[in-house]
This record gives structure tokens, C-alpha cells and sequence, in this order.
């Protein structure tokens, strides 16, 4: 390579260093982007309902701190009064359990009861994570206190990008050449439609299964419905793994009443989730998911690594714009181009004449 390549090369490699070193940062500003999308949205709403534009953006912001204020203190308080009960409770059902579990295996063969461990065995191994985490225990401490300035950070800077989008837009767009500049907008564009769209399913999607899992746990007599239910719609912005995360803390709940129920709440989960699927994302919404459940469940796996738990709520609309850039950069204007400029070059040389055919033909003959 030239002298001029391999400067290149080396730049290239030190711009990829340093946005690795920064990734927090850029994914804290890929989060304000969304939240300001989100929040443009619902300021056109109340525009469109006689808001004037002056005053459509701080209500929009109001509603998003008064919500956050409820949904805090409908979620919080209830647990906390709840968790010593369950500390209480867990050992005794899970020691019930087992006596049951030994029961039936000194029915089947008498040989197979010393298999089964008792409820110290079971805290004896669970001991050392417990030392772990209480060892770790400073980090989380200092990590808890760092998250309120990091979502007043975040409130801050989709605000500064909702007061003037258009300004921070052509600014990202002129670090592009500029006949690269035209392409880039409408690659903008188009994330911008799969946000939107993905918006507006987490919002239909979240209400639905708040009022859904809120009806079934009331006729289930499950303790702390409304709050049961409030985590599973949030957690709806987690596709795969947030059913799982807001199952658990129901199921403790439900364990509070009697063994056999946290079984009727599993049931009433797995029921929700398959209608909120096949029900609301692939008919109500018009259009199936524009991401597989395979491709998204592994997008989730990288995004945890690389970003942390942060990552993994905002997996799906980093999946969404990766996609598109995927699509749109790497196939439609790097390979498709390459493969058109070579196409007719590896035709000529890959496909012979008929004339070359013929006189292969005579001279064989």
C-alpha cells in the first residue's frame, strides 16, 4: 500500500479506538435521539389537538416527568413492604417443596432420598453469591447514585435536540462528503420511520399488557396487581427477556398465597405474551416485526457485552437502525456497486464465445 493508504489505515483505526473508548457517551446521545423523537411525537399530538407549538414541548415534557413520578411510586414502595414477608417466606415453601419432593421419591425408591438436598445444603451454596454481591456492594452504590444524573443528562440533551432538531441533523450530516450527503439524509429518514414505528408499538403494546396482566392477576386475588402489572408493560420494551424479569418478582408474589398459584400466574404470562405477538404486533399493527426474534435475541446478547444493562433496553432500536445501515451502506451502495462495476468485466472473461466454442470444437475434431 501507499503511503497515502496506509494513513488512512492508521486514522481508521484510531477513530475506531476512540469511539470504543467513548461508547457510553454515544449511546447515552443515541438514547437522548430516541427520547426526543418520542417526545417531537407527542408534542405534535397536543399540537394537533389546538396545543400551540410555544407550549406543546413543555407539556409534552410534564406528562413524561409526571409519569415517571407515578409509575416510581406505584412500582416502589409496594415491593419494599412486600420483600420482608417474602424473606420470610421463601425458605418455608421452598422446604415444603422439597419434604414434598422426598415424599414422593421414598414412594417411587427409597435410595433416592439422600439425592435430594435439604434447605441448608441449598444455603450453603448460595452463601457465596450472596458474599459476592455484598461484596460488590459498594460498586452498586456508587453506581445507583450515578443513575439520577445520568437520566437528568439524558432529559437534558433530548430537550437541547428537540429545540432545534434540524440544526443538530445537518450538522451530523456535513461530517459525510459532500456527495455523500443527499444518500445520508435519506438514510436518516428511514431510521427515523422504523423509530417512529417502534414507538408506537411500545406504547400500544405496553398498555395492552398492563391492562391485560392487571385483569389477570385480579382474578387470580394476586397481592400488588396494579404494580405487577405496570412492571410487565414497561418491561414490554424488552422483547424475549423482559417477560422473564417481570415473571419473577409475580410469581414471589403470588407464593405469598399458596404454592400452587405462581403456576396459574406463569400460565396467564405465557398467555399474554403470545397475544401481545401474534395479536397486536403482527395484525393490530399492520405489519409483522421488521427484525427476527433470533437475530433480535442475539442483537441482545452483543449489546449487553459491549453496552451494559443500558444496552439491553435500548437493543431493539439500536437493531432497528442498525439494520438499516446494514442494508442501506454495506449491501445497497458497497457490495451491490461492486458487484455491477466487475459483473460484466467476469462475464467476459468468465463466459467463453461461440466463436472460441467453434474452433475448440474443429481443432478437437
Amino acid at each position: 500500500m501507499t503511503f497515502a493508504q496506509w494513513s488512512g489505515f492508521i486514522s481508521l483505526l484510531l477513530i475506531a479506538g476512540v469511539l470504543w473508548q467513548i461508547r457510553q457517551l454515544l449511546l447515552l446521545l443515541f438514547a437522548s435521539v430516541v427520547l426526543a423523537n418520542g417526545l417531537n411525537h407527542l408534542s405534535h399530538w397536543f399540537q394537533r389537538r389546538g396545543v400551540k407549538a410555544q407550549l406543546s414541548i413543555p407539556l409534552a415534557v410534564i406528562v413524561l416527568l409526571l409519569a415517571l413520578v407515578m409509575v416510581v411510586a406505584l412500582i416502589i414502595p409496594p415491593f419494599v413492604d412486600q420483600f420482608q414477608e417474602l424473606l420470610t417466606l421463601v425458605p418455608a415453601s421452598i422446604d415444603d417443596t422439597l419434604r414434598w419432593l422426598r415424599k414422593i421419591a421414598r414412594a417411587i425408591d427409597p435410595e433416592l432420598t439422600p439425592l435430594l438436598p435439604n434447605w441448608q445444603q441449598i444455603t450453603a451454596q448460595i452463601r457465596p453469591i450472596l458474599q459476592e454481591l455484598a461484596g460488590n456492594g459498594l460498586g452498586l452504590f456508587y453506581s445507583t447514585l450515578g443513575l439520577p444524573l445520568t437520566l437528568l443528562l439524558l432529559i437534558v440533551l433530548s430537550l437541547m435536540f428537540l429545540a432545534n432538531p434540524r440544526a443538530y441533523r445537518q450538522g451530523f450530516i456535513r461530517c459525510f462528503p459532500a456527495f455523500y450527503r443527499e444518500r445520508i439524509d435519506s438514510i436518516l429518514n428511514q431510521s427515523e420511520v422504523l423509530l417512529e414505528d417502534w414507538l408506537r408499538l411500545i406504547v400500544v403494546s405496553g398498555v395492552v399488557v398492563t391492562v391485560t396482566t392487571w385483569l389477570g392477576l385480579v382474578l387470580l386475588q394476586v397481592r400488588l396487581p396494579l404494580a405487577l402489572a405496570l412492571v410487565a408493560g414497561i418491561l414490554v420494551v424488552i422483547p424475549n427477556i423482559g417477560l422473564l424479569i417481570s415473571l419473577v418478582p409475580a410469581m414471589a408474589i403470588a407464593l405469598l398465597d399458596n404454592p400452587w398459584k405462581p403456576l396459574l400466574v406463569l400460565v396467564l404470562y405465557g398467555l399474554i405474551n403470545y397475544f401481545e405477538f401474534h395479536w397486536i404486533t403482527l395484525q393490530c399493527m399492520g405489519k409483522p416485526r421488521p427484525i427476527l426474534r433470533g437475530v433480535l435475541l442475539l442483537a441482545q446478547v452483543f449489546f449487553v457485552s459491549v453496552f451494559g444493562l443500558f444496552g439491553l433496553w435500548l437493543a431493539v432500536p439500536l437493531t432497528l437502525v442498525g439494520q438499516v445501515l446494514v442494508k442501506e451502506i454495506l449491501i445497497t451502495d458497497i457490495l451491490d456497486r461492486c458487484q455491477r462495476s466487475q459483473g460484466p468485466e467476469e462475464t467476459k472473461k468468465g463466459k467463453p464465445s461461440q466463436i472460441n466454442i467453434v474452433m475448440a470444437r474443429d481443432s478437437q475434431g
